[in-house]
């Protein structure tokens, strides 16, 4: 029996969502839930049943554009047995693939770039009133989310973009293309959104954009994001602040001393390298060396008490050289990262790497890679064991992975994850733990 479409099922119509990439799309899908929510649907689990189906899609690496592709061929075979299914594809791909993806895919019904998530409500009932593909992918002059509708994930931390786009243009990276040039949220409507949040009872303020440190740049008077972090700072019964990315080229020594004079900001930084090797770094156009780079990485370690630092590491870029990669391996056994984040590179079409020479065999760059996961996993395995014995803060975000009976998990203001035993009436709040073992990625401890 055919299920009926949306136009026909006004009052409780079936959506599915599924999310692929990073936390700025997961924010995305927050708001796309809300809107949806908005219109009266209900959210459903099950792709079969719904009546509309939205993939909020990543491109940055190659293998995630693969399963989306392969994701949408089956959607096909749904719409095959039932034609008023709506598939939309929103985020980065959509962007970037624009102007094929109704030729080349036409089981896509609409198409909503990241800068204008906000209007998915209006191009619904556009398409309740005419049955006809929509293309939603231009870049507005002015960022904001005030007044859009949003269905949150979490009632412990709280995703806050503070900006979106991105003019680095590393030589790798398609985030400028899809996401487009950097812009700020007005601070007004960002103390406005975050007061709002603590009134609900969020513990934890997580701060969002593609290069965090470049925010109020692009207003006629700048404000820096030191100063935007001090203002939330002072904001009444915030407990934690948080954000990510930071580029280590924009990263002010007075956002260091913001962070270690606000105690209510985390003592964790988030400050990708991509390479040990300044003949790459010079090749990714990434703007700095590594003597740049090390200078920010001690004052931060030395001015931040019992700060850490994780990273992201790039392995495989185009002529990257064996010689290079050992400057990685050595880079890293120097500073001591307490996690990282690694990927093997991803040709991206249309960006200046996939036009290099030298581009290094998939062999090689697996063999790269799990050498440096094993050093990294000796270096985070060593700072966790000195953690042994300490007494830490932790937000309880709800039972273990493994549902283990009585068995919750956290994080540190350090960002460490934690795994304890307690009652499930916890969750939400800041308790201390003791830590009594660790390994390479966890703390494991027990209530004080």
């Amino acid at each position: 029996m055919q299920k009926n479409n949306i136009s026909n099922h006004k009052n409780h119509p079936k959506a599915y969502i599924k999310t692929f990439g990073c936390q700025m799309n997961v924010n995305d899908s927050e708001y796309l839930f809300g809107q949806l929510k908005h219109l009266n649907y209900l959210i459903t689990d099950n792709i079969s049943d719904a009546d509309l189906i939205l993939l909020n899609s990543c491109c940055v690496r190659k293998n995630v554009e693969q399963k989306i592709y392969s994701l949408i061929g089956k959607i096909r075979k749904l719409k095959i047995n039932n034609p008023d299914i709506k598939l939309g594809l929103c985020g980065c791909l959509a962007q970037k693939e624009k102007e094929n993806i109704f030729k080349n895919t036409p089981s896509v019904d609409f198409l909503l770039g990241p800068s204008r998530i906000n209007e998915l409500e209006e191009l619904i009932k556009k398409i309740e009133i005419n049955n006809k593909k929509y293309l939603y992918c231009s870049h507005l002059p002015e960022f904001t989310l005030k007044n859009i509708p949003i269905k949150r994930n979490s009632h412990i931390t709280a995703l806050v973009q503070i900006m979106r786009g991105c003019n680095n243009y590393c030589s790798y990276c398609i985030v400028p293309y899809t996401r487009g040039p950097e812009q700020s949220r007005e601070v007004g409507e960002l103390l406005s959104e975050v007061k709002n949040l603590i009134k609900k009872g969020y513990k934890e303020i997580f701060l969002l954009g593609q290069n965090v440190n470049s925010y109020g740049q692009d207003f006629k008077k700048p404000v820096p994001f030191s100063e935007l972090l001090k203002m939330i700072a002072k904001i009444d019964n915030i407990k934690r602040i948080r954000f990510m990315t930071s580029h280590p080229k924009d990263l002010s020594f007075d956002l260091i001393e913001t962070i270690k004079n606000e105690k209510n900001i985390c003592n964790h930084i988030h400050l990708p390298i991509q390479s040990g090797s300044d003949k790459v770094l010079s090749l990714m156009n990434r703007k700095y060396d590594t003597h740049r780079y090390k200078t920010i990485f001690n004052k931060i370690r030395n001015s931040i008490e019992k700060v850490s630092i994780t990273t992201d590491i790039m392995v495989g870029f185009p002529g990257e050289t064996d010689n290079d990669f050992n400057d990685t391996l050595t880079f890293f056994k120097e500073m001591e990262f307490d996690n990282m984040y690694s990927f093997l590179y991803s040709n991206r079409e249309n960006t200046v790497s996939s036009l290099m020479p030298n581009q290094v065999p998939l062999s090689i760059k697996k063999e790269r890679l799990w050498k440096l996961i094993d050093l990294q996993k000796i270096i985070a395995t060593k700072i966790n064991k000195r953690m042994e014995g300490q007494t830490v803060e932790v937000l309880v975000e709800g039972s273990s992975r493994k549902e283990i009976d009585g068995q919750l998990t956290g994080r540190t203001d350090t960002n460490k994850s934690v795994i304890f035993k307690g009652k499930k009436e916890l969750k939400g709040n800041l308790v201390l733990v003791k830590v009594i073992e660790s390994d390479a990625w966890t703390l494991f401890g027990e209530l004080v």
